[in-house]
């Protein structure tokens, strides 16, 4: 069996939510307010803040590990291991604050990756303190098994993001499908004042859902699914969040500005896509953007 298949049977084991739903809550109700965890997530950035912050500690780990192999660079190596080893805090609270608003089988998946980055962590903070009692070896033994452990977690952590979507935007995934030429959504009249509607465009040989919001004679359209996992934003509401009107997720709340679909309110890190708008003779017309053709 491949690598991604036992990591899909990872996340089909049900029994781990006994222990995953009670550290959910626990994440929940301590990373408050809103604008900690929109922060976390990196709804300010317009991207996920995780995969940056990750960044930190794996490149400063792999590099200690090609340091301590020359005896005259280990006191630099050991620099970036206690380096790493505080990036490593923030990262993890960005990874958590993810975690605890994706979906079920993610949230299996993503609890191993946090249990091995945790023991990696833990052979790190050995390897400081073996280094700094001046028990050297122990230390580069320690370091480059933390590395291997790190190594592993990243796989677990490539195989969330690549195989399981999690921090992409499913709304630009959506837009793939989406046929390139203009389409009609029909009488301005006929939209509803101020909240979304459903409208679809075809994808392919199937209905790629819209969310189509009239203000007055303006009129905003979006990918009908949330960037962040894909809920029915027509079903959504038009909401004043952070001093722009927006587009708001029935889902997990996440808001989106009707004047370009930036994030204003996570979970949600990734833009929504939204599409030109033109009028003919009373009718609206919605196309992709030109990066999509």
């Amino acid at each position: 069996m491949s690598l991604m298949g036992i990591l899909d049977r990872v996340a089909d084991v049900t029994t781990f939510d006994k222990a995953i739903e009670p550290a959910r809550k626990a994440v929940q109700a301590t990373l408050r307010p809103q604008a900690v965890k929109d922060l976390l997530h990196g709804t300010w950035l317009g991207h996920p803040l995780h995969p940056v912050l990750v960044q930190v500690p794996v490149g400063t780990w792999i590099s200690a590990g090609l340091l301590d192999a020359v005896p005259r660079l280990r006191p630099a190596a050991t620099v970036l291991i206690a380096t790493g080893v505080a990036a490593a805090v923030p990262a993890a609270l960005s990874g958590a604050a993810d975690w605890s608003e994706q979906e079920v089988g993610v949230r299996r998946l993503g609890a191993v990756h946090a249990m091995t980055n945790v023991v990696a962590l833990g052979l790190y903070a050995g390897s400081l303190a073996a280094r700094r009692a001046g028990r050297d070896t122990l230390g580069r033994v320690l370091a480059y098994a933390g590395l291997g452990v790190a190594g592993g977690s990243a796989a677990i952590g490539g195989h969330m993001s690549y195989a399981q979507s999690s921090g992409a935007s499913h709304a630009a995934t959506a837009a793939r499908a989406l046929e390139h030429d203009w389409i009609d959504l029909g009488p301005l009249d006929d939209l509803p004042e101020g909240r979304p509607a459903l409208r679809t465009g075809n994808g392919s040989g199937v209905d790629v859902p819209l969310a189509v919001v009239r203000r007055g004679a303006r009129v905003d359209a979006f990918i009908g699914a949330c960037s962040h996992l894909s809920g029915p934003l027509y079903e959504g509401s038009v909401e004043e969040v952070r001093g722009a009107r927006c587009l708001v997720c029935p889902w997990h709340g996440s808001a989106f500005d009707l004047e370009d679909g930036s994030p204003r309110r996570g979970p949600a890190a990734n833009p929504q896509e939204k599409l030109e708008i033109r009028m003919e003779a009373g009718r609206v017309m919605a196309r992709l953007p030109v990066r999509h053709l």
